[in-house]
This record gives C-alpha cells, structure tokens and sequence, in this order.
C-alpha cells in the first residue's frame, strides 16, 4: 500500500491551553518501503502515526492509503507499540491467532497460519508458553507475528525496540530487515535513535521540533543486512545527527520556558 500525508494538522487541548502537535505535516511512503520518522520527544511522530492508522483524525489535511482516504482503522494496517500488549491469559499461539478468531478464521486456518508467522520470528518452539515465561525480545517478536498473522499491507510500528536492551535490539534489527525483505509489506517506523532509523530505513524523514512538520529527507544507498557498527552507517549518521540537535535544543528551550510561566 502507498501511503501519503497531504498537509496534517493536529491540535490538542491541555490544562495548559492548546497545543499544536502537528503543522502541516507532508509526505509519501511508496508501496513496499521502510520509511522510518525520526525526531525529538513530543514532536508528533506517534500522533503521526496514530492518524495513518485511523486512531486519530487530523484537524486538517488528509490521510491517503493508494490514493484512497483513510479515516478509520482498518485490517490493511496494523500498529505495533513499544509496549507488545498481549494477553497475558493466553499462550503464545493463541494470542499470535486471537485477531484471527475474531475475524471468524476457523480454528485449523487460524492454527496454521499463527504457526508459519511464529516461525518466521522464530518463536515456534515457544507457541504452548505464556507471556510471563517470555524476554522483551520473544514478547516484541510475538507482537510482530501477530500484526503479521493478519497480513496488513502496511506495519506501523511506534519505537518497537525501545525498551530493549542493546544486544537484543541489534537482534531484532537483523530480523525485521529479513522479515520486510521477505514480506515486502510497507513499513513505516518511529523512533528517536538515529543509527536504528539507518540500520532500517530505506528513507529517514526528520520531524521539527514542536509543532511538528517534515524539515528534512535522508535517503542513503547502504546495503543490507545493516548493522549499528557499520563504518558507513556511522559516517552517514554524523549528518542527520547535527540536524536532529538542532530541534532537540529547539525542544528544550521550549520545556524550559513553559517551566519558568
């Protein structure tokens, strides 16, 4: 699926008054790319997010999925949070099959299909065990199979790996590369780390500071399997960093004066 921005506004009412999130946000997402969105805390990438999902409505503008407007959510999209959500009542297999169910898939269809996704996260040997009896990795790489498990044409994934710790994020970076590599499914990906948005994304679109819009596009031809340690990727990252810095101190400044009010 394309997905496209045409010109997003979003506003939100605070104790504090209005806030502005986002201030005519604009950009494609071609069918089949990982596009990753890059930017400082509070900048709108997840309300961004939210809105490509049909979780949030924009003030203003428009939200197109092939060229069609997407106002609601759908099973063309799926959205997978920092946080795997799952249930913790259910064993791997069956929370990997409960979108299914509820779909009305029968229960041999739902079975095998959980099965091939949980092999494809490399999760098979682990469907009978329960959400507690997992690491931060297994519970991300469960969540993944799941929203996969539905076949969505698009994955929208909010900071998936961020409470991960190094060693297992690199894991899941490898991973998600083989699996989109594979899938071919347009991925659009919000994170605040620059090396991750590299190792990732075939395009980086760097977010202002609040009220949020698209300053900058970063395309770069590495190739892949990317890996955080790569000569190449550090070098290109030293750009993108000194313009991220930019609306990170722009994001501070702003804090700091709300504080003195």
């Amino acid at each position: 699926m394309r997905l496209e921005a045409r010109d997003i506004h979003k506003a939100f009412r605070t104790r504090r008054g209005t806030t502005q999130a986002l201030d005519g946000v604009a950009f494609q997402v071609a069918s089949g790319e990982f596009v990753c969105l890059l930017g400082p805390s509070g900048c709108g990438k997840s309300t961004m997010l939210s809105i490509f999902a049909g979780l949030e409505l924009p003030d203003s503008g428009q939200v197109l999925g092939d060229g069609a407007p997407l106002t609601r959510p759908g099973s063309d999209r799926v959205v997978i949070f920092q946080e795997a959500a799952l249930f913790p009542w259910l064993n791997v297999l069956d929370n990997v099959a409960f979108g299914l169910q509820v779909a009305g898939m029968g229960r041999k269809e739902r079975r095998e299909r959980a099965i091939e996704y949980l092999r494809l996260v490399h999760l098979e040997r682990f469907q009978t065990a329960y959400i507690h009896e997992l690491s931060g990795g297994m519970k991300q790489r469960a969540a993944l199979a799941r929203a996969l498990a539905m076949e969505p044409k698009v994955l929208l994934m909010d900071e998936p790996f961020a409470a991960l710790d190094a060693q297992t994020r690199d894991i899941l970076h490898t991973e998600l590369q083989d699996i989109w590599a594979r899938t071919h499914k347009t991925i659009l990906f919000v994170t605040h780390n620059v090396r991750e948005a590299l190792v990732l994304g075939d395009r980086v679109m760097l977010m202002t500071a609040r009220p949020g819009s698209i300053k900058r596009e970063y395309r770069f031809e590495l190739p892949r399997p990317r890996a955080m340690e790569d000569h190449a990727l550090v070098d290109a990252a030293r750009e993108i960093i000194a313009d991220l810095r930019v609306e990170v101190n722009k994001e501070r400044e702003e804090r700091y004066a709300q504080l003195a009010d």
